[in-house]
């Protein structure tokens, strides 16, 4: 397999991931090791008497910056470390390494990504820089850009494990309601369905996986509004999500709700996260949602995931299933998509 490897910008590490969403995964080769460390390990391969020093801890604490919209703190990722003396053949399998490459043959601060370097899947991020304190200011203004690439990389390798074993019932349902395509995992054996509505779910008392869809005819701008959106899913979770006591619905933690425009297969998607609760009732938990126009059929269609596990960490479950929403294809992608191949 070809190895490829990029020289770019802050600005442009961002826009290397979900360019690929429609589930096109590599190949994998046969002759290369199989990655390890679980999602969201990260290796740093770096000096450690650097690492120690004000230019690692930037690098340290960018790494360990919170996942947003979880109701406890959590870290991005499990941050393991090594000096480049002790990076051998079984570190080298690690699915996600970064390398600090601080020398004064460089004449600024600038990445290096590369995939598939040692093992595979894995991802390799160099961040190069002529001193320690130029590296400290680049990664202190690139914390989030960092943070992003690695994360979308994991949720990259979560479609490519979804396209090859997903739910056929749920894929099913959505195309015969929505005329939509969604993969979801395989988990989600129970589901509900409403007026314009479709909810699957594991049913589990814990470290239970949600998923949902709806959709409602496209009027104006103001739909893809904060204000907007907390009023319709408020109104569409109350009718379809009841709790398990009487008069208790799901209705959403305004307070904690961050909304943010994001590109989804090449096209406008308004990203929403927060803490949903359950009125009347002692439940609670976090959930994403895209929402996007289908032109063709002049519809908003919202996909969400959300999560109900008391007594876990839910940073890995959250990831794992928002994953799912940036495999929905509108049926005018599906037809391209048959085209293309």
């Amino acid at each position: 397999m070809k190895k490829y490897v990029l020289c770019f910008s802050f600005a442009a590490i961002a826009l290397l991931f979900f360019s690929s969403c429609g589930g096109k995964g590599n190949q994998k080769n046969p002759f290369m090791a199989t990655s390890s460390a679980r999602p969201y390990e990260i290796i740093v391969v770096v000096d450690l008497g650097l690492w120690e020093r004000p230019a690692g801890r930037a690098l340290y604490s960018a790494l360990e910056m919170d996942v947003p919209g979880l109701p406890q703190a959590e870290r991005s990722f499990k941050i393991m470390y090594t000096s480049p003396q002790n990076f051998d053949m079984t570190l080298k399998l690690i699915r996600n390494i970064i390398i600090v490459d601080v020398q004064d043959i460089y004449t600024q601060a600038k990445f290096n990504y590369a995939t598939d370097v040692y093992a595979e899947p894995q991802t390799v991020l160099t961040i190069q820089a002529p001193d320690e304190k130029e590296f400290e200011a680049f990664v202190n203004g690139n914390r989030e850009v960092i943070v992003d690439f690695f994360t979308r990389a994991e949720m990259n390798r979560q479609i490519r494990l979804l396209e090859k074993n997903h739910s056929d019932y749920v894929k099913t349902k959505v195309s015969s309601m929505f005329d939509c395509e969604v993969w979801v995992p395989g988990d989600l054996v129970s589901s509900k369905i409403g007026e314009d509505f479709f909810w699957a779910s594991t049913n589990a008392a814990t470290s239970d996986m949600n998923f949902v869809i709806y959709s409602y005819p496209y009027t104006d701008k103001k739909t893809f509004t904060r204000g907007f959106y907390i009023h319709k899913r408020d109104s569409v979770m109350k009718i379809n999500i009841p709790g398990a006591k009487a008069g208790a619905y799901m209705a959403t933690d305004t307070m904690t709700v961050e909304t943010k425009a994001i590109t989804v297969q090449g096209e406008y998607a308004f990203e929403a996260r927060g803490l949903w609760r359950m009125k009347g009732d002692f439940m609670g938990g976090p959930f994403v949602s895209h929402t996007r126009v289908d032109r063709a059929n002049n519809r908003v269609v919202t996909v969400e995931i959300f999560i109900y596990s008391p007594d876990k960490l839910k940073r890995n479950l959250v990831r794992m299933m928002e994953a799912s929403l940036y495999t929905l294809k509108f049926p005018s992608q599906q037809v391209k998509d048959k085209i293309e191949k």
